[in-house]
């Protein structure tokens, strides 16, 4: 199958388009792709693929797994957004909050946005000052199933559309993630309308065996779709059900504050608010 991509006509006909049709296939695939897997999903010559992995490599935005032969990003297209969104006021305009808040409740608040099918935390405040500290890194991609964000987010869309993300990335498994991490699409669907009827969505052991979260969902002011969720996450022993139910009001104040900061925001105020491509037009 390896001569298809250099005889089918490719969709990429420039450089600078196959370059970014190599970065978004890398960006969809957290276990990484073989030069011979992109070569022939995106119909380019072989040759013409391993040259543009090479460049990518060459400038720090991908790197091979020796191991098992596949490309993957590194971490540098994700600085190159989070420099875009402190530089367009998203995160200037939205960290007083969330400094706020985290003073306030005492753990880690983390803000994510909606990035095409996934959801991106890109900004948090820490307000834990002495103890065990959740402290992850940003730009990771949060977990749907199992994580407080993805409830609340999902909890927006009707039931298919929330398990076509689901199946896109996959169930959280136990092993992997906490002892509650929801495995079957019935205990999923339950956290999910539990979210919808509270308002927010609650995770305890379900991302991880010793953590708990709370999360909202923020909605654009003009189109009401969720563009972004804020979370607030820590140690079980500190956080356990009801303290998160105690912590609520004070999370969703905030969250109608960040609402209000929109149209301050060029990026927030966009539609389409992606961690990647912060434009008007997108698809949120």
């Amino acid at each position: 199958m390896s001569n298809v991509a250099s005889t089918a006509e490719s969709p990429y006909a420039g450089l600078f388009d196959r370059g970014l049709a190599v970065l978004e296939l890398l960006a969809s695939s957290a276990e990484g792709s073989s030069l011979t897997d992109i070569s022939e999903q995106l119909q380019i010559p072989r040759s013409a693929t391993h040259r543009l992995l090479s460049t990518l490599c060459d400038t720090g935005y991908a790197r091979q797994e020796h191991e098992r032969g596949t490309y993957v990003l590194t971490s540098k297209l994700q600085a190159l957004a989070f420099t875009h969104l402190a530089a367009d006021g998203t995160i200037d305009a939205v960290q007083p909050v969330l400094n706020r808040l985290a003073a306030e409740v005492g753990e880690l608040v983390r803000l994510s946005v909606v990035d095409e099918q996934r959801l991106t935390w890109v900004a948090r405040a820490q307000g834990a000052r002495s103890g065990l500290r959740y402290d992850p890194d940003m730009g990771m991609e949060a977990r749907l199933s199992c994580s407080a964000s993805g409830y609340a987010w999902l909890a927006s869309m009707t039931d298919k559309q929330a398990l076509a993300l689901i199946l896109r990335q996959g169930l959280g498994q136990v092993q992997n993630y906490g002892p509650n991490a929801p495995q079957t699409v019935e205990a999923l669907l339950t956290n999910i309308q539990a979210a919808r009827e509270q308002g927010y969505a609650l995770a305890v052991q379900t991302f991880a065996d010793w953590m708990s979260a709370i999360a909202v969902a923020l909605h654009h002011p003009v189109t009401h779709e969720v563009i972004g969720v804020v979370s607030v996450a820590g140690p079980v022993f500190r956080l356990g059900e009801a303290r998160l139910h105690q912590i609520a009001p004070a999370l969703i104040a905030a969250v109608a504050e960040i609402r209000q900061l929109i149209p301050g925001s060029p990026a927030l105020m966009s539609p389409g608010l992606t961690a990647l491509s912060l434009t008007p037009g997108g698809q949120a």
